[in-house]
């Protein structure tokens, strides 16, 4: 229905190389989780070293009519992605489970590209560096 969303992501796990599966946990009070239900799809940004200010933006929950307000994106498709990053992923949700205050979804990877940037961000003792 066109309404974008973003979330900073605690972990994303690789689950399977074939078929490519992945993995991530988000809220059940998150806006994001029900956006992605309805949707089925979802593109990730593995954001880089230096874009600690889009992974804090992103954390905060931010209201979603102005969460991509001044976002660079790769391109106007949908789902985001954002640019600069590392790599991105596009899949397909294939299956959620409830866990405590979380759903995790697994996801079927359709699409991966690697970006120019050279290194990923990480987030590691309370705070954001190179990895």
């Amino acid at each position: 229905d066109g309404e974008r969303a973003g979330l900073t992501l605690g972990t994303l796990v690789s689950l399977s190389l074939d078929p490519p599966l992945v993995g991530f946990a988000i809220r059940r009070d998150a806006a994001l989780h029900e956006l992605l239900r309805r949707a089925g799809t979802f593109g990730i940004s593995l954001l880089a070293a230096g874009q600690d200010s889009l992974a804090q933006h992103f954390a905060r929950g931010v209201p979603p009519i102005g969460l991509w307000q001044g976002i660079e994106l790769v391109d106007e498709s949908s789902p985001p992605l954002i640019a600069g990053a590392v790599g991105w992923l596009r899949g397909n949700v294939l299956a959620e489970h409830t866990a405590g205050t979380h759903t995790f979804f697994v996801g079927e990877v359709l699409s991966a590209e690697r970006g120019q940037a050279e290194r990923a961000l990480l987030y590691l003792r309370q705070g954001y560096g190179p990895a």
